[in-house]
């Protein structure tokens, strides 16, 4: 019973673990933002510089996915139990924290592919950091899948698949986007609140005053004029439908019209170049992002550049570019949101997301040499989340699970060989 039950809590560590350094390593510059939040909130955020979070990002995804596997795999069993202990030991107190004065909307633990409350983190925590304690007593109770002997093969092929992961999500684009504005999205269905959605509920109360006492009092029992008004105070009690995309705006810098509707409304193609910050740009394919404007002119496609960055740094952008494609001011963390990547580009038709890119990977005249209805960029892609998930099959469960047969039929024969021998002898 005591090993099943040991087996049972490394069992549920090791998926809480793989899941969670698996989605922070898919977006691992979404994992930076959450990070500076926590700065922020600790007024630590001017502090730490961007490359220290996105390292600390980067290096908190490959440790939790492979603290995951070595649990899995009942690695370096005294080791990984201890880590997992340590980093549940550091981790509860911190979303308890958050739980109570709510500095940060959700914890960030399972990217925006799980987004739990507050409070449904913390008692999740604690959870796991029970089960954590019973692997830390007793981590020699966790049977193996793969011998002593083996076992460097899965650290280095787990270590080196999840930094390989990372890296390319941080080159590219996130391999699964869960955000609301991922390829195929309709914005415009994003923003609507459907008919007979739960609204805001609030709460007030009146501060009254009589003969020297005070007492609150709600609308429904507001007493008679003999007591005086001395304050009143609203509160939510209850927030409601919030759609998934509540903060998206389009206005034009140069006379601040309001053009979102327009925009998503518009029955052809629209390319938006996304920028936060224009001051941190990647400026290397400034000649690819010049030419795409020219090509949307070319086939009268509309062409916007959304940023958060002041008009003097738009004007330094010019002049440092030669841009002369519109520029739209959109809130800064939707921008972050919308594309991991700075600068990105978006091409959008009716509403709908068709293609996002990277600065990395824009697309170039050889793939622009016709209008965009007879290209394949023009339309929505065959790569599908089943066959991504097949992909990472194929390249990691497939490996380890084929290592792992082998590892036992070994283990097996030789066990045969030895029982044999002894017989003989």
């Amino acid at each position: 019973m005591r090993k099943a039950i040991v087996n049972v809590c490394r069992l549920v560590l090791a998926v809480v673990f793989i899941l969670s350094g698996f989605v922070k390593a898919v977006d691992p510059l979404g994992t930076q933002y959450k990070l500076q939040d926590y700065l922020t909130a600790m007024h630590l955020g001017t502090v730490v510089p961007d490359f220290a979070t996105l390292g600390a990002s980067v290096l908190l995804s490959a440790v939790e996915f492979c603290t995951g596997i070595f649990l899995l795999f009942a690695i370096q069993r005294r080791l990984s139990s201890r880590v997992a202990l340590l980093m549940m030991a550091v981790m509860t107190p911190l979303t308890l924290w958050l739980a109570v004065t709510n500095a940060v909307g959700d914890c960030g633990c399972f990217g925006d592919a799980v987004v739990l409350t507050n409070w449904q983190t913390f008692w999740k925590n604690v959870v796991l950091l029970m089960c954590a304690a019973i692997l830390a007593w007793r981590p020699l109770d966790m049977f193996r899948f793969v011998s002593e002997s083996n076992q460097w093969i899965v650290i280095n092929y787990s270590a080196l698949f999840i930094l390989a992961v990372a890296g390319w999500c941080l080159y590219d684009l996130p391999i699964f986007d869960f955000r609301p504005y991922h390829v195929g999205a309709d914005i415009r269905q994003g923003i609507t609140v459907p008919e007979g959605a739960a609204q805001p509920q609030f709460e007030t109360t009146f501060i009254m005053e009589k003969d020297g006492q005070r007492k609150t009092f709600t609308i429904d029992d507001y007493p008679d004029s003999t007591w005086t008004f001395v304050e009143a105070k609203t509160r939510q009690t209850s927030e409601g439908y919030v759609p998934p995309i509540h903060d998206f705006s389009i206005v034009t810098m140069d006379d601040d019209e309001d053009i979102t509707t327009p925009v998503l409304d518009n029955k052809g193609y629209t390319f938006l170049l996304v920028s936060p910050h224009l001051e941190q740009a990647d400026d290397s394919e400034l000649d690819l992002i010049n030419g795409l404007y020219d090509y949307a002119i070319e086939y009268g496609y509309d062409f916007y550049c959304l940023t958060a960055s002041t008009a003097a740094d738009v004007n330094r952008w010019r002049d440092r570019t030669g841009a002369e494609y519109p520029f739209c001011t959109t809130d800064e963390t939707t921008l972050k949101t919308i594309v991991r990547s700075n600068p990105g580009l978006l091409l959008m038709k009716d509403g709908v997301i068709v293609r996002k890119w990277s600065h990395n990977s824009l697309p170039d005249e050889s793939r622009l040499g016709d209008r965009l209805e007879r290209l394949d960029i023009g339309h929505l892609p065959d790569d599908s989340v089943p066959g991504k998930i097949a992909a990472l099959l194929l390249w990691f469960v497939l490996p380890l699970a084929v290592l792992t047969i082998a590892d036992r039929t070994w283990m097996w024969t030789k066990w045969l060989r030895r029982k044999k021998k002894e017989k003989n002898s």
